[in-house]
């Protein structure tokens, strides 16, 4: 006991959590009782001071909150019950005790008694009105613990409960204790018979709605608006008693309210209309229709339209019962929704109006109620529709009654079922219909044919042509409606507007092409049959002429269609074995046209041809491409991808290969026609298991390094006297250009594809050949005076690819780069310009493979690109190749497998940002200093805004220096990062005010054509101009003004349109500017 005293005392005077801790651990061992502790607190829970009652009925209350709730017998409860009970007529401790009250009601050994008496002391003693809301909670939470464990016990209570809690916790308005007070309102409503406090309980709850509460700024309890509004619309729903009252007052807000105040009404009555049930639904029925059509027909917006539409569904499903009635008569259908019905169908008989599409909105909300509804409004609205439509009177009407039957008919598909064709299930199709959703008649059965007829002749007419093809696109998408034969009907009509010139026919090919592509995902043979044959038909085995434009614009029109046709798998074998077949025939080898020839007719006429030749198959296996990219680039690559690697992959590389060792002039060795077949081969690679990608790029290794060109042609392959050997000294340039391909069979494999490389010297096909050895070997091939921007992109992907998937196997590599070849050619002054120029490019891609994956030699290539930046040969090009490193690129991505860390970008620009600073600030008016502003403006051009946005106070000045850099690309770039990070400039201390003299002076000498000869500088010139007045105070621009409008008078003169439309509205914009 003497423990127990010290403990308290010590409490008492200095509030340590060490004495609590002693008492609880007392308790658990049994060496001290509760009741020692309220003996050793009676002095002060006597005490005439009320900071001694109250800290003494708090200690208590502590240590029953840390006591485990077995340690305290009924008898223990029921002496601190009715203690606690004692202490609510204190003000003093009315706050512990509700506290400790608060703990104890979780004990188990509490007993019904306690519940009355601690119920009956709160209702008799407690002020909610006088206490602070933290006191208020403690009331709430003993109620819900209460409610919780001991319900049957409240119920006992009767009416003195419900009337007295009623009482107790009216006009409460703290967010905190409101979501615990609704909870209790909510059990309170469901459980309890209230039958006799309804009107109590209705104004208890129904005086909040609507809930405009709006949390302050960083509110540390996270209660927000929807959490009470939530709470509270589970209260309203709670009880049918609240019917006649609860509808009245909804109807009450929803004609006074705000758009918000009206879709919080719209949507608390969707969620109470079930619960007050079809009686009260029939009594206000006339007045929720009236104003729930105002909202429709009249709509303020279209959130709260939607929101009506939606309740209004809620509302009939209430009154209408779900029927299986589908004989679309109206009987059994509530006379109320008949009226509606009525109604909306009266209003679609003046088809362009907007009442009609109201009314129709509301039509298609019926289709997703009862059965019997959905058959009868459908039925009545198709037969109304179909009369409207072969209405003399109606025809300047037609486009929009068949968009008003789109409307229905989109109703009509399944939620499931989506415009994306691949979304079409195939059992969409059946001989007999059945109808949407089960077995038995469809809504549409008795106007199909009628319907399918209409939309058939809306095709035949411009203005409603555009319309029928949406409403045969919504109707093939409802399940079970159109039979083979119709769909083969629709394809052949719809087919006719496929390939024609857009001066023939009103333009709407993507229209059709859509529908036409729906079509094949299930019923393709009907495009076999009648539409693709015209469109190959449409494909001429000789290429037209260079001036015969109609020509080549149809076969370009022709491939276009069959690209977006042919995704489908058996469609898009036949597209490649037809595609092919005409690249066959283009490939046939040309006489070569000599030099020597001069200019004669004949050879110019030969290079015409050979151009022609080369567009038509550039458009050929563009289509291929585009169709590639379609299958491949959906959610789920299409599953048949893979097998092109063995049926369309070594006919191109046979195509290719033998184009560029075959003499003379050959289609397929241009650059363009080059990078769409390596598209190509990317595409399917992409789409590879790990082991058919291992399998390929072994294939291609041995036909580009040893000369088996038969790896890759699928074991055909003429014979021809010269060997193809790409990477050799003597390699030709259509042989050496064809690497494209080779690096885009590299490009998409994953770093767990093995590099095989079975390799060979220079002067046999023998021996093992390292990675490393072979990405030198390509430097050297790289630095010959003969290789070509286009080789050395190949190149220049390889390297990126192959050090970033294979860092640890290229390790020699990179150790030679760094050692080796720096000094020995990007650091040699006394190699050319260009050479160097061409060495930094190789370096900037291998850097980049680095960077992406954040490896450690990352710093040490970029380290030597700024020690090249005091090198005036190269200055820029290495400023330039900063920038570069942080792009994104099409090599190096997630879905070509590359090793990406995180924040890569992020990294290596916090690393770069401070050097490029530190050398930019120094101002000598140095070829060094110009350099180091490039390579600044070029970097915070590659990132995102949000990277700089915080350095731009001290990247300002920087920048404004690099606006008098001779290179216009990099003006542009500056000025595009000025106009990114252009905000409202409200005090002297942002970057816009202080510098707002400068930036106006700087876009005026670079908006005039006769400073600025680049468009492009001066149409973002004209831009940043234009918003400087809605960003910096009149005050501090108004000296300028006037000089601002005269020079931009001159440049309303600039030769470029684009410039002069950009200075009207700059000059617009200073002109209003007005203090």
């Amino acid at each position: 006991m003497d423990s127990v005293e010290r403990s308290v005392r010590s409490w008492m005077a200095l509030e340590r959590d060490t004495e609590i801790d002693q008492l609880v651990a007392g308790i658990l061992s049994s060496q001290v009782a509760l009741l020692d502790i309220v003996k050793a607190l009676g002095e002060y829970l006597t005490s005439a001071e009320d900071a001694l009652r109250t800290k003494g009925v708090r200690l208590l209350s502590l240590v029953i909150e840390q006591c485990p709730k077995d340690r305290l017998h009924r008898q223990a409860v029921r002496v601190l019950t009715t203690f606690y009970c004692s202490k609510l007529e204190d003000t003093g401790t009315i706050t512990p005790a509700l506290k400790g009250l608060s703990h104890l009601v979780s004990f188990s050994s509490l007993s019904s008694n306690e519940v009355s008496d601690i119920l009956s002391a709160i209702f008799r003693r407690v002020n909610m009105k006088a206490l602070v809301q933290s006191t208020r909670f403690f009331v709430f939470n003993v109620i819900d613990s209460l409610m919780s464990s001991h319900r049957s016990d409240l119920k006992n209570m009767g009416d003195h409960f419900l009337s007295s809690y009623a009482a107790l916790v009216s006009g409460e308005k703290d967010p905190r204790n409101l979501l615990v007070a609704f909870k209790i309102a909510r059990v309170v409503l469901t459980d309890f018979d209230i039958s006799k406090h309804v009107e109590d309980y209705f104004e208890l709850t129904f005086c909040y709605f609507p809930i405009t509460f709006r949390p302050p700024p960083n509110d540390p309890y996270g209660i927000s608006g929807d959490d009470l509004k939530h709470s509270l619309r589970l209260c309203l729903c709670a009880s049918p008693a609240f019917g006649s009252l609860g509808i009245s007052l909804f109807l009450e807000k929803l004609t006074a309210g705000s758009p918000t105040t009206k879709r919080d009404t719209l949507q608390t009555m969707s969620i109470c209309f079930p619960v007050y049930g079809s009686t009260v639904a029939r009594e206000f029925g006339r007045k929720v229709w009236s104003a729930l059509k105002l909202e429709i027909f009249q709509p303020t917006d279209s959130l709260t339209e939607q929101t009506a539409l939606d309740t209004l569904r809620d509302f009939v499903r209430v009154l209408q019962p779900r029927t299986t009635s589908r004989d679309g008569t109206g009987d059994g259908i509530d006379p109320l929704v008949q009226t509606i019905c009525n109604d909306c169908i009266e209003a679609i008989g003046q088809p362009e109006k907007a009442q009609a599409k109201a009314g129709m909105k509301v039509l298609c909300t019926f289709v997703d109620t009862s059965p019997s509804l959905s058959f009868y409004a459908v039925a009545e609205t198709a037969d109304k529709l179909v009369k409207l439509f072969h209405d003399p009177g109606e025809v300047s009407n037609r486009a929009a009654v068949i968009m008003l039957l789109t409307d229905l008919l989109n109703a009509l598909v399944l939620p499931s079922i989506t415009l994306e064709p691949s979304a079409l299930p195939k059992k969409t199709l059946s001989a007999a219909p059945t109808p949407v959703g089960s077995s038995g008649p469809s809504p549409l059965d008795s106007a199909k044919d009628a319907l399918l007829g209409l939309l058939i002749v809306g095709l035949k007419s411009s203005p409603t042509r555009l319309p029928a093809i949406h409403g045969l696109s919504a109707l093939i998408r409802i399940p079970s409606v159109v039979t083979e034969d119709e769909l083969g009907y629709i394809v052949l009509e719809a087919g006719e507007f496929v390939g024609k010139e857009p001066d023939e026919v009103e333009d709407v090919t993507t229209d059709v092409l859509s529908l036409l592509s729906s079509i094949a995902t299930t019923a393709p043979h009907h495009l076999v049959t009648q539409t693709l044959p015209p469109l190959f038909a449409a494909l001429p085995d000789c290429p037209p002429p260079r001036d015969a434009l109609s020509e080549r614009a149809a076969y370009w029109r022709a491939l276009c269609a069959l690209s977006t046709l042919c995704v489908q798998p058996t469609l898009f074998e036949t597209l490649v074995v037809r595609l092919t077949a005409k690249l066959d025939l283009l490939c046939l080898p040309s006489p070569s046209v000599s030099a020597a020839q001069g200019v004669s007719s004949t050879a110019l006429a030969e290079i015409e041809e050979a151009e022609s030749t080369a567009a038509y198959a550039h458009a050929i296996l563009a289509a291929l491409a585009n169709t590639l990219s379609t299958k491949v680039f959906k959610p789920e690559p299409d599953p048949d991808v893979p097998k092109y690697v063995d049926r369309l992959l070594p006919h191109l590389f046979r195509l290719f290969l033998a184009a560029a060792i075959t003499s003379g002039q050959c289609v397929l060795s241009g650059a363009r026609l080059l990078h769409v077949g390596a598209r190509i081969v990317t595409l399917v690679v992409q789409t590879l298991s790990i082991e058919q990608q291992q399998k390929f790029v072994a294939g291609t290794v041995a036909a580009f390094l040893d000369g088996k060109v038969r790896t890759v042609t699928g074991g055909e392959f003429s014979s021809f006297t010269k060997e193809f050997r790409p990477m050799r000294t003597g390699a030709s340039a259509p042989e050496r250009d064809t690497m494209v391909l080779f690096a885009a069979a590299h490009v998409p494999i994953r770093r767990e594809v093995p590099a095989i490389l079975k390799g060979r010297d220079h002067s046999n096909a023998s021996g093992p050949i390292s990675l490393s050895a072979l990405l030198k070997d390509l430097v050297e091939w790289c630095d010959l005076p003969i290789c070509s921007a286009l080789q050395r992109e190949a190149a220049c992907e390889l390297f990126a690819t192959l050090v970033n998937k294979y860092t640890d196997d290229v390790s020699d590599f990179l150790d030679d780069m760094l050692k080796g070849y720096w000094s020995t050619t990007l650091n040699n002054p006394g190699l050319s310009p260009e050479v160097r120029r061409n060495a930094i490019t190789i370096w900037v891609w291998i850097t980049k493979g680095l960077v992406v994956r954040s490896h450690q030699l990352a710093s040490s290539f970029v380290d030597c690109l700024f020690m090249l930046l005091d090198d005036g040969a190269v200055d820029w090009s290495v400023a330039r190749a900063l920038g570069a490193l942080a792009m994104d690129d099409q090599v190096l991505t997630k879905r070509n497998g590359a090793v990406l860390r995180i924040l890569h970008v992020q990294k290596y620009f916090n690393a770069v940002l401070p050097k490029t600073m530190k050398g930019a600030e120094k101002v000598d008016g140095s070829r060094r200093e110009t350099a180091y502003l490039i390579a600044l403006a070029s970097l915070v051009n590659a990132v995102p805004q949000a990277m700089y946005a915080t350095q731009m106070p001290s990247l300002m000045p920087l920048l404004l220096r690099g606006l008098d850099v001779a290179d216009p690309v990099i003006r542009s770039h500056i000025i595009d990062t000025l106009s990114n990070n252009v905000v409202a400039a409200s005090d002297d201390q942002s970057s816009l005010s202080r510098y707002a003299s400068t930036l106006v002076i700087a876009m005026l000498k670079n908006c005039m054509v006769a400073n600025m000869p680049d468009p492009r500088v001066r149409v973002a010139a004209l831009k940043y101009l234009a918003i400087l007045p809605g960003a910096i105070r009149y005050d501090l621009l108004h000296p300028y003004r006037s000089r601002v409008l005269k020079d931009l008078g001159t440049a309303l003169d600039d030769p470029k349109r684009a410039v002069r439309k950009e200075a009207v509205t700059a000059r617009t914009n200073w002109y209003r500017y007005s203090g």
